[in-house]
């Protein structure tokens, strides 16, 4: 090997290690034991001042198209839920109970929620009024979404594109790969690096959304019917795990199964606590 093919290679891999090398764990383990260390290049301050940023921007959309907080009985339904398990995500986070949490309610046919960074969620009337969902399973699904914001999953997949751009520039810079190859070079970086953590970060946020619902007096297996009702929907339209960022149906439902029966003493123990 010619000296300065070396001396490029060993450039690039010193670039790639040392952003590697910055990562830190930013949650607790909590009785469901979520332990990974985290690649975290873009800071937490950022990511609340988008989230905010872009929460703001969603809000003022909605209410321009009269599609924000159109029920209000959902909405106060949907906040009463976000009240009780609020507090609860102190067993991950000592600061996230002092978030500034919003919660509002979306007029839209999608199937869908979310929580982004600083505790902005938005729930949207299609995934409640079309699976017909209890408090427990509302609250199985504001736990899952609350756990992507507690355990920065979108600050990990920020920092994991940070990497993945800045590897590309190093590779085109040190060793002249251009055009094609460089496209491959990005697919096989991506597949590498966002697929698998996409799956371990949707894995993460069940458990530990089973923990939070079950702390606030929500029935954990509340997850498991939401799971079995949004598999009913999907029927025919779901890929091969193999190719998705998500887990299947099948293997979602199995392991949320497991874990809920693991938190399943926090769910009576918030139940006996309810009744004195």
């Amino acid at each position: 090997m010619k000296a300065s093919t070396l001396l490029k290679n060993s450039v690039l891999a010193v670039v790639l290690l040392g952003l590697v090398g910055c990562t830190s764990t930013s949650t607790k383990q909590g009785t469901v034991g979520i332990k990974r260390e985290q690649l975290l290049l873009i800071s937490a301050a950022e990511m609340t001042q988008g989230a905010q940023i872009a929460y703001n921007s969603v809000l003022k959309e909605a209410k321009t198209a009269k599609k924000l907080n159109t029920d209000n009985a959902m909405v106060k339904r949907v906040r009463r839920i976000a009240n009780r398990i609020i507090p609860q995500t102190a067993v991950f986070r000592d600061d996230a109970p002092n978030w500034a949490w919003e919660v509002n309610v979306l007029e839209s046919k999608q199937l869908n929620a979310w929580c982004m960074p600083g505790g902005k969620i938005a729930f949207y009337t299609g995934i409640i009024n079309k699976l017909k969902l209890t408090d427990a399973e509302i609250a199985a699904i504001m736990g899952h979404e609350i756990a992507h914001a507690l355990r920065e999953h979108g600050r990990e997949r920020a920092s994991e594109q940070t990497l993945t751009q800045v590897g590309l520039s190093a590779l085109s810079i040190f060793t002249g790969v251009q055009g094609p190859a460089l496209d491959a070079a990005s697919m096989a970086l991506q597949v590498t690096l966002t697929l698998p953590n996409s799956r371990t970060h949707e894995v993460e946020a069940d458990r530990m959304g089973v923990e939070l619902a079950a702390r606030a007096g929500y029935n954990p297996y509340a997850a498991v019917n939401v799971w079995k009702k949004m598999d009913k929907e999907s029927k025919g339209g779901r890929p091969p795990e193999i190719l998705s960022t998500h887990p299947s149906h099948s293997s979602r439902i199995k392991d949320l199964t497991k874990y809920a029966k693991r938190v399943e003493p926090l769910f009576q123990k918030a139940l006996k606590k309810a009744k004195k």
